[in-house]
């Protein structure tokens, strides 16, 4: 990979801030938290960037920032400040988070997938898994109904998901196939950047082997770039070419995932590399 590539992603100074802050704000923080306003700065000063067919891991403990990372990126949450660039928006001119509400529509519907950690985030759990992934393709403004049968069956059968069981609703799957649906609905329009918030959590242990290997086939597949968030390094460790690592909201390190792992600089993350081991 070369990283000299312009980025598909690139994040710049991303805060999400609950709270009005005060000017004792950031020489106070206590853990992500102002002892004198009370206010949460749950992302604080994020930048990053994700390059063509990369999968970039973001590893950290729960309320290290991740999800609030994850969210701002797919609308979930307005960021207090910051910018983020599409490639595929104007060319990553024009940040994302300044689209007009019918242009962010666009872009969580054609230009982005995202898997939560919680399925029922991600699916309509009474709606059979076909009209999932067709409810994705209409909202990207197809209305051929032959070609999203077609497409279902496609994406179904590349999660490994019997296509006899295109027309049951996830409510009816394990928590496996559940997110195997989830995967298959954000492949729906080809997307360039996919955002895997803790797919795995939760999941028996042979289950999560077959999602993460899941997860590589599609990277191998669609050369589609990822963004991908876990408190397990194990699950970094076998997916990601890079990795950063955040605490308190804040990035505290990054680089590439065998340096990370075989030689942490930060003592959490020499702390948390030791808890692998």
């Amino acid at each position: 990979m070369n990283l000299k590539e312009q980025p598909i992603l690139s994040v710049r100074n991303l805060t999400v801030r609950y709270g009005e802050g005060c000017p004792r704000c950031q020489e106070s923080l206590e853990k992500n938290r102002c002892p004198h306003c009370g206010s949460v700065w749950a992302a604080n000063n994020l930048s990053l960037d994700v390059f063509p067919g990369e999968v970039l891991g973001i590893v950290g403990e729960s309320g290290s920032g991740k999800s609030t990372l994850m969210q701002s990126l797919y609308f979930d949450l307005i960021p207090t400040q910051g910018a983020a660039y599409l490639q595929m928006y104007k060319n990553g001119r024009q940040s994302i988070w300044e689209a007009s509400a019918a242009e962010k529509r666009q872009i969580k519907n054609t230009m982005m997938g995202m898997v939560y950690q919680n399925p029922i985030r991600g699916l309509r759990m009474d709606y059979s898994a076909a009209s999932n992934i067709a409810e994705k393709i209409i909202a990207a403004g197809s209305r051929n109904a032959g070609q999203m049968t077609q497409r279902a069956k496609e994406l179904l059968q590349a999660v490994e998901i019997l296509t006899s069981r295109m027309s049951e609703a996830p409510k009816n799957f394990s928590g496996g196939m559940q997110q195997r649906v989830q995967i298959s609905k954000a492949l729906a329009n080809n997307p360039s950047l996919l955002l895997l918030d803790e797919v795995t959590t939760g999941l028996d242990l042979s289950v999560q082997a077959r999602v993460l290997d899941l997860i590589r086939k599609i990277k191998a597949k669609y050369g589609i770039s990822i963004l991908l968030v876990s408190h397990d390094l194990a699950v970094i460790r076998m997916l990601a070419d890079r990795t950063i690592v955040m605490l308190d909201g804040k990035i505290i390190e990054s680089g590439l995932t065998d340096q990370i792992l075989e030689d942490p600089q930060h003592a959490y993350t020499q702390q948390l590399v030791h808890s692998l081991l």
